[in-house]
């Protein structure tokens, strides 16, 4: 009899105008070229902005991974079922990732979906339009329906603001400026009880897999205390072991705002995902990073720049993400096993060096038992995503893929 079982292993230390993000791209060319260290992620999606900038952002985020590694997590029509790099023209219908809607990329005109229930305008504070209608909601099948996008059905969120109203959703921080690791509100605010780090959990539950989720203040933002927060390091950390970053920016000491008739509703905020980094001959720390407003691929931010994007907010902080491999299949045949399993495999370009450089690699574990010191890895790492080996033959054999560092740094 044959089992499969999963471990892993993290390599972790643990509407602006568009003509603006061209400008900045053109003006930003010179720090590029004065870089001591310049390195990125490639193969990053930049979607325009739609019915949300977490929803947008998050859509970069799952069309990166369903690019790198994990092709069912979006399966619509739209560019063949491969989530496309940019949102325009025919690839429109990548939208539906994040906002579902009646009619939109082979969805039933008769059914309603997230930009129908729960979207009226950008910063709408009325109701939600499924209460007006008087009908219930539809199943969450999106990520903007997982991480509250648009859904105005909270009150007293982390005891900051009520919302979400149109175009926000919300993260609950750790004040003491620690790591938040795959947090679930409480009930307080109201049910379901959902945020950016929560939601992002449950869509990847749904979609078929598991991941690990943390959110953390950045290290200056002035309500963390000294030597806790997180770094430029860490945000280094997190692109060369192949992960990109949500950033959360956000004034500081404005946690609501007066809506029309909404006392404290969301404070103005914005969501972009960062995928790549440069640190000037100066030391001066940048941020490469996706604006959702498709800004293009020169677009960087200063680390500790008071206005990080376009004079709008700081970096209050951040929510990483990393989805887990998971074996698919175990195919027996002529007396080989096929194991082939989903799992990251993200590309990290140097642009010093020319090179590009693969973070995840793999091995596979055998053991005869569940116990997990029986289990020995029986394959070379590999960064492919799929193995052939000699069956095992009569009796059990358990197998689980495991993520492992690059061979060159396996024995350092």
């Amino acid at each position: 009899m044959i089992q499969s079982s999963l471990g892993w292993f993290n390599r972790t230390c643990h509407r602006i105008a568009g003509s603006w993000s061209w400008a900045v791209a053109l003006l930003l060319t010179s720090y590029v070229a004065q870089s001591s260290t310049n390195v990125y992620l490639t193969g990053v999606p930049d979607y325009q902005w739609h019915v949300g900038c977490f929803g947008t952002a998050s859509g970069n985020l799952m069309g990166f991974w369903d690019r790198h590694g994990f092709p069912d997590f979006y399966t619509g029509p739209t560019a063949k079922g491969v989530a496309p790099l940019d949102s325009f023209f025919d690839n429109w219908g990548i939208r539906s990732l994040w906002a579902s809607q009646a009619g939109v990329d082979g969805r039933p005109t008769d059914r309603p979906g997230h930009v129908d229930d729960y979207f009226v305008n950008y910063a709408s504070t009325a109701p939600d339009p499924y209460i007006v209608l008087g009908r219930p909601e539809h199943e969450p099948d999106c990520l903007g329906d997982f991480i509250g996008l648009d859904q105005n059905k909270w009150k007293n969120l982390g005891g900051e603001c009520d919302g979400n109203i149109d175009g926000y959703s919300f993260v609950y921080w750790d004040a003491s400026g620690e790591r938040r690791v795959n947090f679930t509100p409480g009930p307080e605010a109201g049910l379901p009880a959902i945020d950016i780090q929560s939601g992002l959990r449950a869509w990847t539950t749904y979609r078929g897999f598991t991941a690990e989720v943390f959110t953390q203040l950045s290290d200056f933002n002035p309500d963390v205390p000294s030597g806790k927060g997180f770094t430029f390091e860490d945000l280094k950390d997190e692109i060369d072991a192949g992960y990109p970053v949500l950033m959360f920016l956000q004034v500081y000491d404005t946690k609501s705002r007066s809506l029309n008739d909404m006392e404290r509703a969301n404070p103005l905020i914005h969501g972009i995902l960062a995928y790549g980094y440069s640190v000037n001959d100066d030391g001066t720390q940048f941020v490469r990073y996706r604006t959702s407003f498709a800004g293009g691929d020169s677009v960087l931010g200063v680390w500790k720049n008071t206005t990080f994007w376009a004079g709008i907010a700081p970096l209050r902080g951040v929510i990483t993400y990393h989805p887990r491999p998971q074996i698919k299949s175990v195919v027996e045949a002529d007396g080989r096993l096929t194991i082939q399993w989903d799992g990251p495999d993200a590309d990290l370009y140097n642009v010093g060096t020319g090179t590009t450089s693969k973070p995840h690699w793999y091995v596979i574990e055998m053991a005869t038992s569940l116990e997990d010191s029986d289990f020995t890895e029986i394959t070379h790492p590999t960064t492919n995503n799929a193995v052939t080996i000699p069956s095992p033959g009569h009796g059990e054999a358990f197998f689980r893929l495991k993520m492992t560092p690059p061979p060159e740094s396996r024995y350092e």
